[in-house]
C-alpha cells in the first residue's frame, strides 16, 4: 500500500508517532466547544453570541476567529430579519398618550411592560400570539395562543401576568393601537396601570416586543411547516420557556439571559439591604 501512494516505511511510522501538536489541540477544543454551543442554542447563535460564551469559559479569541472557525466547519447562525411593524389605528386616537415615549431601559423590574399581538401561519389558517415583555430585562413574563384577536384572549392573559410578579403598584403598560387594547374590557384589567400607546403610524415606540415577535419567527418557528395549532403552541412554548427566558443571551442584559439579568438585580438588591 506504501508503495502505491508513493510513501517511504520509515515516513508512516514516524508519522504514526508524530504527537498531535499542541495548538492543534487547541484548535479542535475550541471547535468542538464552537459547534457545542452552537447546538444549545438550536442553530441560532452567530460568532458575536458564541464569542462571548468561549470568553466566559476562560478562552481568549476573538469574533474573527470564531467566525473562521465556524466557517469551516460550515455552520452559522439563523439570519435575524428586521422587524417590521403591524400597528393598527382606533378610533380614539386622539386620547391615547405615549407615556413610555422610547424609554425602553428603565432601572428596575416591574416598571414598564409592553404587550403585542403577531400572526403565526399555520397549515389551515393563523394562530394568534399575545407577549408581555418586562422592558428591564427583556423576559416574556407571560404569553398566550389563541385562534382568534378576540380581546378575550388578552384579559386572562394580563391577569397572569400581574399575579406571576406580584404586582402591587402602578406600571406603565405600553401597547399599540389595536382594538384589542383599546377596548373596555382591557381598560378594566389594567385600570391600576398608567396606559401608553404608540404614535399613530410610528412602529419604534413598541420596537422591543415587535423586535421579540420577529425574532422567534426567524429564529426558531420559520423553520417548522407547522401543521397545526396545538403544534405552534408546543413550539412556542419549547422557545420562549426552554430557550429564551432561561438560556438565550442578551447583549442588552450584558450576554446573560433575561432571568439571570433579573436574578443578577434581585441579589444585588439583597446585598444592598443587608448592608
Amino acid at each position: 500500500m506504501l508503495k502505491r501512494v508513493g510513501l517511504s516505511r520509515s515516513n508512516y511510522y514516524a508519522q504514526k508517532k508524530r504527537s498531535v501538536s499542541a495548538t492543534k489541540l487547541k484548535r479542535q477544543e475550541i471547535m468542538s466547544k464552537i459547534k457545542e454551543i452552537w447546538e444549545e442554542s438550536k442553530h441560532i447563535y452567530g460568532a458575536p453570541k458564541i464569542t462571548m460564551i468561549l470568553r466566559k469559559n476562560g478562552f481568549r479569541i476573538s469574533v474573527k476567529t470564531v467566525g473562521n472557525y465556524m466557517r469551516n466547519m460550515g455552520i452559522k447562525a439563523h439570519y435575524v430579519k428586521p422587524w417590521t411593524t403591524t400597528t393598527r389605528d382606533s378610533e380614539y386616537s386622539d386620547q391615547l398618550l405615549n407615556y413610555l415615549d422610547e424609554h425602553f431601559n428603565p432601572e428596575t423590574p416591574n416598571t414598564r411592560w409592553c404587550i403585542d399581538t403577531t400572526y403565526i401561519p399555520i397549515r389551515n389558517g393563523f394562530a394568534y400570539l399575545t407577549s408581555i415583555m418586562d422592558l428591564y430585562s427583556r423576559k416574556i413574563i407571560a404569553w398566550d395562543l389563541s385562534d382568534n384577536l378576540e380581546v378575550a384572549n388578552v384579559i386572562p392573559l394580563i391577569e397572569r401576568a400581574k399575579r406571576l410578579r406580584g404586582i402591587t403598584q402602578p406600571l406603565i403598560m405600553h401597547s399599540d393601537r389595536g382594538s384589542q387594547f383599546t377596548s373596555d374590557a382591557y381598560k378594566a384589567v389594567t385600570a391600576e396601570f398608567k396606559l401608553s400607546y404608540s404614535k399613530k403610524a410610528y412602529p419604534w415606540d413598541n420596537a422591543c416586543i415587535e423586535s421579540f415577535h420577529a425574532l422567534i419567527k426567524r429564529e426558531w418557528l420559520n423553520q417548522f411547516d407547522i401543521r397545526s395549532y396545538q403544534e405552534a403552541r408546543r413550539l412556542v412554548f419549547e422557545y420562549i420557556e426552554a430557550f429564551y427566558n432561561n438560556v438565550r443571551i442578551h447583549s442588552h442584559c450584558d450576554y446573560t439571559s433575561p432571568k439571570d439579568f433579573e436574578d443578577n438585580y434581585y441579589d444585588n438588591q439583597a446585598l444592598i439591604q443587608v448592608a
